[in-house]
């Protein structure tokens, strides 16, 4: 049984407003940029906090397995719902970027879930346990939906919020009509956890990281003054670049949140918990499932590709050029377009410049 409490109403349950129709207000610091942005540019949008300005409620959900904060809202009375799930060092603002390029284009998102899964964002940690596998995430995400009131949905997940998106697929085949994928973590990331010598040339940026970040963490708080520190000097920026293809051109939002959402011990436990899972699990799933990935991503290994679509069967993958490994921030346009079921391809499987 679910409970949802602490909520804070911005529509009403079965309306949506777009930003920018709603009465006007005094702007805020992080609120999404209200110009038509260049759509061939890089990085158009900084990341929000701001869920009134995308009109969604913020609530938390106390669930079987976890108590969760969720932004949802946009409500349309249709049963099925929109969720987008975030990766590792992230939270439900790594979407905001998409969001608005979904406004901006008239293909505004409707009857939207964005939880911060449990031990980001504004979600504790569960206790070691049953409570803590990706098969109890992927559960926990299923539990606000249907305690939202869907009965179906879409699900789209970045890095790590793509690897619960297939286990969600997996586990709930006749609730989920469709899968996006922007550089999930997968098969190259469970074998470095699995054999992180022997694997280590397959990711080497995350082979590296992964020993850094459980060092960090076992550091406790000297650990986040470090990365504090890394961040007022400047150096966060500098050790982030390798994960986009144009560093220089971040907003800086996006790099203060790096520095909040770089949880050690979370990083640690959601690359733990993908090294003991079966990915031979996937093979259950019955729908669509649409990949992006960067040109320039570290986190994905050139095999991945292939591994997917020989264990599922509505697989398939576009490269979107000039991204590395967030692909929704740095190309936000080009990206929603094959992240929608209906999405329009090139016949290359490459977005055109």
């Amino acid at each position: 049984m679910s409970t949802i409490a602490g909520t804070r109403p911005t529509t009403s349950p079965r309306s949506f407003t777009t930003p920018e129709a709603q009465t006007p207000e005094a702007p805020t610091p992080d609120a999404p940029t209200r110009k038509d942005p260049d759509r061939t540019g890089y990085c158009p949008f900084p990341l929000s906090s701001d869920a009134r300005a995308f009109g969604l409620t913020t609530s938390s959900m106390r669930l079987r397995r976890a108590t969760v904060s969720v932004r949802h809202g946009r409500r349309t009375g249709s049963d099925t719902a929109t969720i987008l799930l975030h990766g590792a060092a992230g939270s439900w603002t790594t979407w905001t970027p998409l969001l608005a390029a979904a406004d901006a284009s008239g293909l505004g998102l409707t009857d939207l879930i964005i939880p911060d899964l449990p031990g980001w964002g504004d979600s504790p940690l569960p206790a070691a346990g049953p409570s803590r596998s990706i098969e109890a995430t992927a559960a926990v995400v299923a539990e606000i939906a249907c305690a939202l009131g869907y009965r179906s949905w879409t699900v789209i997940g970045h890095s790590l919020g793509g690897f619960v998106a297939l286990e969600l697929a997996a586990s709930e085949t006749r609730s989920t009509a469709f899968v996006g994928l922007v550089s999930a973590t997968t098969f190259s990331v469970i074998d470095t956890v699995r054999h992180p010598v022997a694997r280590f040339a397959a990711l080497p940026g995350y082979s590296a990281l992964l020993p850094v970040l459980r060092a960090i963490a076992r550091a406790g708080r000297s650990g986040h003054g470090l990365i504090r520190l890394l961040h007022r000097t400047g150096l966060l920026r500098t050790l982030a670049a390798p994960l986009f293809r144009r560093p220089e051109l971040l907003h800086e939002s996006i790099i203060g949140a790096l520095a909040t959402e770089l949880r050690p011990q979370a990083f640690a436990v959601a690359s733990d918990l993908a090294g003991t899972y079966d990915p031979n699990r996937w093979a259950r799933i019955e729908c669509a499932v649409h990949a992006t990935q960067g040109d320039a991503d570290i986190f994905v290994a050139a095999t991945d590709a292939a591994r997917l679509r020989a264990v599922i069967r509505g697989f398939d993958l576009v490269t979107v050029p000039g991204t590395g490994h967030f692909a929704h921030v740095e190309k936000p346009y080009e990206t929603l377009l094959h992240l929608l079921p209906n999405g329009c391809l090139s016949r290359s499987g490459v977005f055109p410049q």
